[in-house]
């Protein structure tokens, strides 16, 4: 295979269950009718936006994601990768790749790297110890490897959701119970606490997996999905190692970094209208595409160039994704052309 163009999307799928299948606290789950109406909205969408590859997060039911592949009229286009176990009670990301892509199986990867250590005795006398005893993903890494163009080397692809801002649920533990009294009102700031110390140790230990994946080669790296937080977060810093962008002529890029398909598309735009999410009337960019140096334009190393990226979020202007099916995230697609930087006058790409 050679493609001219790789398209990449991310989609989160609203919690997508079978019907009458409970849905955390909710033991009714969707309605029949609810159920059709999503079923609906995310086969539209896959026939609407069709890309390469689609990382989808929230998905509860094997069977309703073979569904809404099947109503797009595209299934014969993909491959569909969800563990053969899900069966509506565990949450899972999953992935349709255009037929002729993928090289070998896809895992899901549930632990954290054995040797990722999240403990330090403090940088001075004055910082207390901290020790983080988190030891697996929230919701498990889609983790598989396509093969655009045969003349080059084959890309992995990570699919991601991390723990959302929403506050972790403390009233239930014991300490809390003991003295309820005390905790009560600091509830909700404690439980912003341990949300975000559990995304920041699962963009870490992402972080962990990708530099040994991407160090010291020219190994072709995508990363999609809900990492719940924005393109200058601190997550998104642990995930992309923060590279420096460059404009004009000049050329870089990082070994091991990541780059946002937001940013790239910033570049090509005087207004940014990116958003993918609405809470209380703030909205944020919480779902992300980010590529390493082989996509990034400015790469001495460069095999395709970013070109151009939607964004599907018109829907999260009204309240009203029960009645209508469709989900609470805006649903983003990236391009990328194939165009190789060009070679030196000695016939070999310049070196780092």
């Amino acid at each position: 295979m050679k493609l001219k163009r790789l398209s990449i999307g991310t989609f989160n799928l609203y919690n997508l269950n079978e019907p009458g299948l409970p849905i955390y606290t909710d033991e009714s789950g969707w309605s029949q009718e609810e159920y059709d109406l999503k079923i609906d909205w995310t086969a539209r969408m896959i026939r609407l936006l069709h890309p390469d590859i689609f990382g989808f997060q929230e998905l509860w039911h094997g069977v309703s994601m073979t569904r809404a592949l099947e109503d797009s009229g595209k299934a014969d286009d993909y491959d569909l990768l969800v563990p053969s176990d899900i069966d509506g009670t565990r949450i899972v990301c999953a992935a349709i790749v255009r037929k002729g892509l993928i090289e070998g199986q896809a895992e899901w990867i549930e632990d954290f790297p054995k040797k990722f250590v999240l403990k330090s005795s403090g940088d001075d006398p004055q910082t207390p110890a901290i020790s983080v005893g988190i030891h697996s993903f929230s919701r498990p890494v889609l983790h598989f490897t396509i093969r655009p163009r045969e003349d080059h080397e084959a890309a992995h692809v990570y699919v991601c959701h991390f723990k959302s801002k929403g506050p972790t649920k403390v009233f239930q533990e014991s300490w809390f119970e003991a003295d309820e009294a005390t905790y009560k009102k600091h509830a909700t700031s404690l439980g912003s606490a341990i949300a975000t110390i559990r995304r920041t140790a699962e963009a870490a230990a992402l972080r962990f997996i990708l530099t040994e994946r991407m160090k010291g080669n020219r190994t072709p790296v995508i990363v999609v999905g809900d990492i719940n937080d924005g393109h200058l977060s601190n997550t998104a810093n642990i995930l992309t190692a923060q590279p420096r962008y460059l404009v004009g002529d000049s050329t870089g890029g990082g070994d091991v970094s990541l780059y946002t398909a937001q940013t790239l598309q910033e570049y090509r735009s005087s207004r940014d209208v990116y958003y993918t999410h609405i809470f209380q009337d703030a909205m944020e960019s919480l779902d992300h595409i980010l590529v390493s140096e082989e996509f990034y334009d400015n790469s001495k190393r460069r095999i395709w160039m970013f070109d151009g990226m939607t964004v599907s979020n018109d829907h999260l202007n009204f309240d009203d994704h029960k009645e209508t099916g469709t989900n609470d995230h805006g649903v983003i697609c990236a391009s990328f052309e194939y165009k190789p930087v060009k070679s030196t006058s000695s016939g070999t790409p310049p070196e780092a």
